[in-house]
């Protein structure tokens, strides 16, 4: 009976969000910001926005939250600051600068929370409305810039904000350069890293030092000179601890190796195939990814006990080899003044726990108010990093604040180890003190995409266990011809290539002919580089297209969007389950959160189309299996 009255809460919550979209809690939001604030009151049960089903199984789940350091008292905001922020944006709105803010979008702009988390559909709009997020804070309620800080995942979108921010601060007549604000995690931590790790050099930089630090996410495979230091230290593990050598062996399924060893024992370079991995990789690169993955888990390997995972033997073996191994990089590391990102941010996690009561440093204090761009995508270990670094700045007598943006539905690097749980389970993570919650706002209208590829978007999101329930709505009106996801099943590329070829074209030319089209016609997506590079190959080099994997298209859009995959979860992956029930921060395993992000990922790549989008499959199966229904 339970289940059949929160389905329907569900059904009817829904219907109301996709024909009222202005719902109570934009408007109360909306007044906040317009008014001044009353005493706080005892928040209702009923205030929260999450699904409820998710958030009571996993009340007990994983490590407990820290005590509440965000403060429960309201930003202060005058009305005339409001009225002065409206007035500016309604003139660069005439200047044609920007477009006139959404009332749901102005509820994010003039939130008065210091701790609010908003969840920004695909399309909504968010990159302009935490722009003008900015511009308030810093033009309206005079935010010293030196204490505020934008982080944005890669250098590329980094970059894009500073572009935007320029533009309309420079409009605004705001008299400092406030682009440095704007940084990814990496850069942010490096900042702090100078401060107090004495200047690092970074291991992800070898061949590239002059660069500011970019999201290890937007690398490929490893450089030379990186691929030469781990070989080394994989050699010097090799030959000098016997039991490395041992468990080498048997990972790479050699005979036993001699010992004591004759002369220098010379460490094999055969490729090791890991359950759960796309490839084989020599064992040393193996390893480093594994342990790459370990501690973006928040997992210290030099603390963890190996006979306490819920494992198979050999993955015991992996585990402690990714230990041994782990002990001598970070030795020739150090030998060389190198240290990791990881290593970094695991330091700087464990100095700020440790560090006395006292003024904090310029790079620390460029933190107290964060604004975080693609929430979604963080893992335990910036969680961590986060939580230390702001309970710091609380113990020091500094006003702190988070608002976090981001989109569940969005969240497609798990295989990195980040998470959309850390997301909706925002509030154990991050809680305010005494009962208060984060504010939770919803960018819910989607600017991008006509409706039918909205629906069809949602529909492959049916089956994903752990996501925020919410429903978008379409502000883009259709014409005809336009229409949601079309199948094309019995797809070979090999036999298919020009008739793909010419569908391209046709499609190239519908889109020249269409009144107010995007600049982009057609978007070629896949999640893997091969089939990309075969169409490129062919493909008519004068022909407005962009062809991408659907991990580097996230954020853009083109009138058409052309899908070449089934976006089919991997094979089981038994290492990275023991990691992840290790970890303590998930509430299943790592094999279920990527059949979920294979979901995730294929409604990554539908909501990149305007008015159509096309799916070349084999057959339905997975996520298409959910639209040919």
């Amino acid at each position: 009976m339970l289940s059949a009255v929160a389905r329907y809460k569900h059904l009817l919550s829904s219907a109301l969000a996709r024909y009222f979209p202005h719902t109570t809690a934009y408007l109360r939001a909306e007044r906040e910001a317009a008014q001044p604030r009353k005493p706080v009151r005892k928040q209702s049960k009923k205030k929260s926005t999450g699904n409820k089903k998710t958030a009571s199984s996993k009340a007990g789940s994983g490590k407990p939250g820290p005590a509440g350091i965000y403060p429960g008292t309201r930003l202060k905001v005058e009305d005339a600051q409001v009225k002065a922020m409206r007035e500016r944006v309604a003139q660069a709105v005439n200047a044609r600068l920007i477009g006139a803010p959404s009332d749901e979008q102005w509820a994010m702009i003039l939130c008065r929370a210091p701790l609010a988390r908003i969840f920004a559909g695909a399309g909504s709009g968010k990159s302009s409305t935490l722009v003008l997020r900015v511009v308030f804070l810093l033009c309206h309620l005079e935010v010293d810039p030196k204490r505020l800080t934008v982080i944005s995942f890669t250098n590329a979108s980094c970059s894009e904000l500073r572009e935007r921010l320029q533009r309309l601060l420079d409009f605004w007549h705001y008299p400092h350069d406030a682009r440095q604000c704007v940084r990814t995690f990496h850069a942010a931590m490096a900042t702090l890293a100078k401060e107090s790790l004495g200047n690092p050099r970074w291991f992800e930089q070898l061949d590239e030092p002059g660069d500011e630090p970019d999201n290890p996410l937007t690398g490929g495979r490893l450089r030379p000179a990186q691929q030469r230091l781990l070989k080394q230290a994989y050699q010097n593990a090799y030959a000098e601890d016997s039991r490395f050598r041992a468990l080498s062996h048997r990972l790479l399924k050699l005979p036993a190796p001699e010992e004591p060893p004759k002369g220098k024992a010379k460490a094999p370079l055969d490729a090791c195939k890991l359950p759960g991995e796309f490839a084989a990789l020599p064992l040393f690169e193996l390893l480093h990814g594994q342990i790459d993955f370990a501690e973006s888990l928040g997992i210290r390997l030099d603390r963890l006990e190996v006979k306490a995972l819920d494992c198979a033997a050999r993955e015991r073996d992996f585990i402690e080899a990714m230990q041994r191994f782990h002990q001598h990089f970070t030795a020739l590391l150090k030998s060389q003044g190198l240290i990791s990102f990881n290593g970094a941010f695991a330091q700087l996690s464990d100095g700020l726990q440790g560090t006395e009561a006292g003024k904090p440093g310029p790079a620390l204090l460029a933190l107290s108010h964060l604004l975080i761009d693609e929430f979604q995508d963080i893992s335990p270990q910036i969680v961590q990093w986060l939580q230390a670094m702001h309970r710091r700045l609380h113990g020091a007598g500094e006003r702190i604040s988070l608002m976090a943006i981001g989109d569940d539905w969005q969240s497609i690097y798990g295989w990195r180890g980040s998470s959309p749980e850390l997301f909706i389970d925002f509030d154990r993570h991050f809680p305010s003190r005494g009962r208060g919650k984060s504010t939770t706002l919803l960018l819910g209208t989607n600017y991008r995409s006509i409706e039918p590829v909205i629906r069809d978007g949602e529909k492959v999101l049916a089956e994903v266990q752990n996501k925020q329930a919410k429903t978008c709505v379409a502000a883009k009106a259709m014409q005809p011809g336009d229409h949601g996801v079309k199948l094309i099943q019995r797809f070979d590329l090999a036999s298919g290539l020009a008739a793909l070829l010419k569908e391209i074209s046709a499609q190239c030319q519908h889109v020249s002919e269409r009144p107010n089209a995007d600049r982009t016609a057609v978007l070629l997506l896949s999640r893997r580089n091969e089939p990309l590079q075969q169409v490129r190959a062919q493909l008519d080099k004068a022909l407005p297209v962009r062809a991408m994997t659907i991990h580097r298209a996230k954020g853009l859009q083109a009138e058409v969007a052309i899908i070449l995959d089934d976006c089919l979860p991997v094979e089981k992956h038994p290492l990275r389950n023991a990691l992840y029930a290790h970890s303590g921060f998930f509430s299943g395993s790592y094999d279920q959160a990527m059949q979920d992000e294979a979901r995730r990922l294929a409604y990554v790549a539908i909501t990149r189309g305007v008015s159509r989008v096309l799916w070349y499959t084999r057959k339905a199966q997975g996520a298409t299996q959910c639209l040919a229904r």
